[in-house]
């Protein structure tokens, strides 16, 4: 269950990208009159095949589901009859080919805007650009940003959410800038601070950046108060009950209840003395927290939750929504910036200030289609919208095999007034597949690698 859990969302976002892309380029195809052959979600051999349409054109479902094509008419292929000759992708003007075959990554440019559109129109639960600094020295402390700090703008442009926040320092860390941040704290203070980006480096492969800058995102102070206590869980077999307040554990104090959660997490199978108070009396119960599994890490658990907050403190999450108008103008921002960001990365990569440590395969993508199903319907949405634009901005890349490769070959046929010879086109497929075999092995260890890393 827990597999399915993860796999049931990767199918169901992998299978819509590949349905939209190919879409893309059927459509396009039938709109310059091109016949199609085949349309097939996956490589290999077909398992489930139909035949539809004036054409009788073949939709497939095939072995392998890592990607999918459409197969046109082509003399290129195979013989084709006179009378349908005029039909031949080959035959096609080479704008008509250009347009066919850029349609594809189009497509997943215009899923990605739809679907930003419906999430910023709609609204969605952020989490609150509020930060807390991750421990003293970096950047953000010596800004003079504190615990609490809400953002509200970096350089005059609004900041609504968390992953706002990330995406404006990103991108301003990439130009060594030097972002002037608006700020209101928890004592409703307005002021500015000015974070020095120059320095720092963009990724090292290990740690996030934003907290190498120094930030994460802020959390109110719970109480260590027990709630929600499991029947036969540790805490309820040791006689604790919801109410009581933690006070100390093995003899140091507990403040917070991260800190407790923590101390806890820290004690598989070891047992714990705890301190609470309980309707003005202090008491004191020993406590064997049970193991359990975490991404592969062994963890303590007592079967507890966290009391609810008192009513009036600073909220963690704020509803963000816009108007439709706005929403598309937005969706369609957020898609160009995540598509020149996603460049900007693969070019530091190829420079080598960016890790390749960063280069997912599908082990990777199936985790967090997975973690973000589990988070709602609203961050599973956001993550499909992120993948299609990778997806586009991957196909368009200047590699022969790929969307781009072809219309590379195109632009070249456009300047040159005449196609390229069969040779130069046969050594450039051969380039392009051995450069994605090599993209695809990254890819693949690094999966790898994080699994057993956990």
């Amino acid at each position: 269950m827990n597999l399915l859990s993860y796999l049931v969302p990767f199918v169901l976002a992998l299978g819509l990208l590949i349905l939209v892309h190919e879409l893309g380029h059927y459509l396009v195809a039938r709109w310059c009159g091109v016949k199609v052959l085949r349309f097939s979600i996956g490589f290999g051999k077909p398992l489930l095949v139909r035949r539809a349409g004036a054409d009788q054109t073949e939709w497939a479902l095939a072995a392998f589901p890592l990607g999918g094509y459409v197969r046109m008419l082509d003399e290129r292929e195979a013989p084709v009859a006179p009378a349908e000759v005029h039909r031949a992708f080959n035959q096609q003007s080479v704008y008509r080919r250009f347009a066919i075959v850029a349609a594809g990554p189009i497509a997943n440019f215009l899923l990605a805007i739809a679907l930003y559109w419906g999430l910023f129109a709609a609204g969605t639960e952020e989490l609150q650009p509020r930060v807390a600094l991750v421990q003293p020295p970096s950047i953000a402390a010596a800004a003079g940003l504190r615990d609490g700090d809400l953002v509200t703008a970096i350089d005059g442009d609004p900041v609504r959410s968390w992953q706002e926040l990330r995406w404006e320092l990103l991108r301003r860390a990439l130009d060594g800038a030097r972002p002037v941040l608006d700020v209101r704290t928890l004592e409703e203070v307005r002021t500015t601070r000015t974070l020095d980006l120059s320095g720092i480096a963009i990724d090292d492969g290990n740690e996030d950046l934003i907290a190498r800058i120094g930030l994460r995102p802020w959390r109110p102070e719970i109480p260590p108060v027990l709630a929600r206590l499991l029947a036969d869980g540790p805490a309820a077999r040791a006689g604790l009950r919801e109410g009581d307040r933690v006070v100390a554990i093995d003899g140091e104090p507990v403040a917070q209840w991260l800190a407790l959660v923590e101390r806890v997490r820290e004690a598989p199978g070891r047992e714990l003395r705890f301190e609470v108070m309980r309707e003005g009396a202090r008491m004191e119960f020993a406590v064997l927290p049970e193991a359990a599994q975490e991404k592969g890490e062994t963890i303590g658990r007592i079967g507890v939750g966290v009391a609810e907050p008192a009513p009036g403190g600073v909220p963690m999450f704020a509803r963000v929504s816009y108007g439709p108008l706005e929403a598309g103008v937005k969706a369609v921002v957020q898609t160009w910036d995540t598509s020149v960001l996603s460049l900007r990365m693969i070019g530091r990569m190829i420079t080598g200030e960016v890790s390749w440590k960063n280069v997912s395969g599908p082990v990777t993508i199936a985790d967090y289609a997975g973690q973000t199903a589990k988070l709602g319907l609203d961050h599973y949405l956001k993550f499909v919208a992120l993948i299609s634009i990778s997806l586009g901005v991957l196909n368009l890349l200047p590699i022969p095999v790929l969307d781009g490769g072809h219309l590379m070959y195109y632009t070249a046929e456009i300047i040159k007034g005449g196609p390229l010879p069969e040779r130069v086109m046969e050594l450039g497929q051969r380039i392009g597949l051995a450069l994605l075999i090599i993209l695809m092995t990254f890819a693949f260890y690094n999966d790898i690698n994080r699994l057993i890393s956990g």
